[in-house]
Parts: C-alpha cells; sequence; structure tokens
C-alpha cells in the first residue's frame, strides 16, 4: 500500500539529492545550480512550518563528458529543473552538446525520457539519467559535426550575465536596525531600487542577479513576522557590462521611501502614493502583485 508523499516529503527528498550531488560533483565545471534563490526557498519550506511552497522550481546544470573515439572529450549538458512533486513525478531534463544536430537531440531526450519512465517513477533519478547520459549519449553524435567542431567547440562563449529584480514583501518593517541594514546591503552590494517601511514593508531591490540573491539571504535571515519574494523580474543581458546594467534599472539608488498618510498613525502608509510612485517608476502592475487590487 503506497501512501502519497507530502509536499514536505518531496522537498526534502530534493534537498538532500542536491546535497549528494554537490557533494559528488564539487566543481561548478560539473553541477552548477543556476537558481540559487529556489534552493534557499526549498530549505526554508522544509525547515518552517508555516513557509510557504516555493515560488520557483529548482534548476540546474549537470555536465557529462562521454569518451567518444575520435575527439579528445565531448561535453554534453544537461539542463535541469525538478517540479514541485519531483520524484513523484520525473525531472525535466534537456541534453545538449554542440555535436548534436537538431533531430538528434530530440531523439536523444525523448529516449532519455523513455528510460526514465520506464525505470524511476517516484525514486531520486538524477544520478541514473546522469549514468544514462554518460553510457548513452555519444551514439547521437553526428560524425559530420564532430570532424569540424573539435576545433571550435573549445572556443569559450563569453558569459552572459543577468538583471534581477526582487519584489519583497513583509508584513511590517519598524525596527530601525533592519532599515538601516537594508539601506547598508543594498549600498555594499550595488543595488539599487526602494524600501517602504511601516505596515505592510515592501522592498525593491535590483541589480547583479548574485547580488540580489546575496541581498535576500541576508535579509531572510533576520527575524520576520512574515517575509517573502511577492514577485521576481530576471533580464539576461548579452555579455553586459556595467552600461547594460545600469540601462535596466528602473530606481538610480536605494532609499527609504515614506508615504505617510496621516501623522497621527504613523505607521500605516498611503498605498495610493505608493501606486503613483511605482506608476512613475513604470511599475504600476506590481502593484496588484501586491495589494491584488488595481490601483486608483
Amino acid at each position: 500500500e503506497t501512501t502519497e508523499m507530502t509536499k514536505r516529503e518531496e522537498a526534502e527528498i530534493q534537498i538532500s539529492e542536491l546535497d549528494l550531488l554537490a557533494s559528488m560533483f564539487p566543481y561548478e565545471e560539473e553541477f552548477l545550480v543556476t537558481d540559487q534563490l529556489a534552493v534557499a526557498e526549498l530549505k526554508h519550506y522544509v525547515e518552517n512550518e508555516s513557509a510557504e511552497m516555493p515560488s520557483s522550481k529548482v534548476q540546474f546544470i549537470l555536465n557529462v563528458k562521454p569518451e567518444v573515439s575520435n575527439a579528445s572529450m565531448v561535453e554534453f549538458s544537461m539542463a535541469c529543473a525538478l517540479p514541485f512533486k519531483y520524484p513523484t513525478v520525473l525531472p525535466e531534463i534537456t541534453v545538449r552538446s554542440s555535436l548534436l544536430s537538431r533531430s538528434q537531440q530530440i531523439h536523444l531526450n525523448s529516449d532519455l525520457k523513455s528510460y526514465l519512465m520506464q525505470n524511476c517513477s517516484g525514486e531520486p533519478c538524477m544520478l541514473s539519467a546522469r549514468e544514462w547520459v554518460k553510457d548513452h549519449a555519444a551514439a547521437y553524435i553526428d560524425r559530420e559535426l564532430l570532424s569540424s567542431s573539435v576545433t571550435t567547440s573549445n572556443a569559450m562563449q563569453s558569459e552572459d550575465i543577468t538583471f534581477t529584480r526582487l519584489w519583497i514583501y513583509s508584513h511590517h518593517i519598524y525596527n530601525k536596525q533592519k532599515r538601516k541594514n537594508i539601506i547598508d546591503w543594498a549600498k555594499e552590494l550595488a543595488l539599487s531600487g526602494f524600501c517602504m517601511p511601516g505596515k505592510p514593508g515592501v522592498v525593491c531591490v535590483e541589480g547583479l542577479q548574485s547580488s540580489c540573491e546575496e541581498f535576500w539571504s541576508r535579509v531572510r535571515r533576520l527575524t520576520w513576522k512574515r517575509i517573502l519574494i511577492r514577485h521576481r523580474e530576471d533580464v539576461s543581458l548579452e555579455g553586459g557590462g556595467h552600461a547594460e546594467i545600469q540601462k535596466q534599472r528602473k530606481f538610480s539608488t536605494l532609499e527609504e521611501k515614506c508615504f505617510d498618510a496621516h501623522g497621527a498613525r504613523g505607521n500605516h502608509m498611503d498605498l495610493g502614493q505608493l501606486y503613483r510612485f511605482l506608476e512613475e517608476k513604470g511599475c504600476a502592475d506590481i502593484f496588484q502583485m501586491y495589494f491584488g487590487v488595481e490601483g486608483h
């Protein structure tokens, strides 16, 4: 009699499988988590009874090098995403290589999927999937591509940079020290945006993806009645230098914004003023994500 796995059990299995992969493949060339935030949310969900389900699934890349007779080494990259219900459902995996033609890539991926469907339902299966790719992927290689690309595949492509904007929601932000941390950390991490203290508390930070993720991991460790990422925007910048990043920003620095409605109540912010401020910055649609009503 199999009982259905709970969401938390599924999440726990995902965390332990990620830990296993990290210990087996310590180098980023082999195993790279592309969305640290999703992992942080997942851990938070497992550790806190009251935490909400994560908002995005865990994604990572496994690179595999099967031996191929007439090329020194060929790399296959497995782009993986774990659905929230994994391992009850199969992982989403796309295998790519510069040596696969489009049709061979489709063929390889559908064979991998059939293999997983037959052998791996309900069990963590990332290692079996990786083994399968290591053993079988070379058979799909386009021989013509192989001879011409042994030379070119070594030329590295330029790294894409991701620009991120996080919209954080907190039950309230009154504490002076927290408010100081938010401003200091944003400055240190070269993030712009704004912080609206009071109840509710709203924080927006924008800048390099890695800096936003570092900011969120620090803020989350402070004690909060409730804090979460309400919305996240990611823009991939081809090669993105400093100027590209500046162009994406909607805010110049990070400052505290007080939209104080009536001095007497002091801490309830005037949401109409917040709406107009967001509208000015071209972010009016965010208001609805926070408060679930059309602005006015």
